[in-house]
């Protein structure tokens, strides 16, 4: 399903309509120069990472934002564990730098957070700044007692309930619980040799 999102002011030429659909293998290399143009190449170190490293997004919550056929946002769900709490990581979103000003950051959001509830998710934590986040509804309120695989600043830590009261007992350790990314298949010593025999 692809959504089409508008601003309610006038549009103009730099305030087009965008799309927010599934994301697509064809995206993968915009989305990486993306996310490298937002966080640096040093994204890769973040404590969050650690929860993504090796796994694949949530079943239909990996998101782009496409604007006249070019990849201008992402975002991307994740399964973990919130102290024995089946829960949602929520993380990278980033936005291209020319497009920050069409409301795609707020778009994904909405849509990511819909689409989870809509799965019957219970509730999403990220890594953040509050005064952003807390107009999808993020606060610390139930992240004191959780903790994440690495350094992070305690007031960053947020979650938004999907469910009333499914994080109310959360604590401990955030982890990682989703499937195991796919690696491509090595192919044998014999039968690379055999195919570059062939091949000569």
């Amino acid at each position: 399903m692809t959504a089409v999102w508008k601003k309610t002011t006038a549009l103009t030429l730099d305030a087009a309509p965008f799309a927010i659909r599934a994301e697509r293998a064809s995206d993968v290399v915009a989305r990486e120069a993306l996310l490298d143009a937002s966080f640096g190449e040093g994204r890769h170190a973040r404590t969050c990472q650690r929860l993504r490293d090796g796994r694949m997004p949530a079943e239909g919550l990996a998101f782009s934002a496409v604007r006249e056929g070019r990849v201008i946002g992402t975002v991307r769900l994740w399964h973990v564990s919130a102290g024995g709490i089946p829960a949602l990581v929520l993380g990278p979103l980033a936005v291209d730098a020319a497009c920050r000003s069409l409301g795609v950051g707020a778009a994904l959001m909405e849509h990511a957070l819909a689409a989870a509830k809509a799965r019957g998710h219970g509730a999403v934590i990220l890594r953040g700044d509050a005064a952003y986040y807390s107009r999808f509804g993020f606060s610390a309120e139930k992240t004191g007692a959780l903790a994440l695989p690495g350094p992070f600043e305690r007031d960053r830590l947020l979650a938004v309930e999907l469910r009333e009261g499914v994080l109310d007992d959360a604590w401990g350790m955030i982890v990682a619980t989703g499937d195991k990314a796919r690696r491509p298949r090595a192919r044998s010593a014999g039968k690379a040799r055999k195919l570059l025999i062939q091949a000569a």
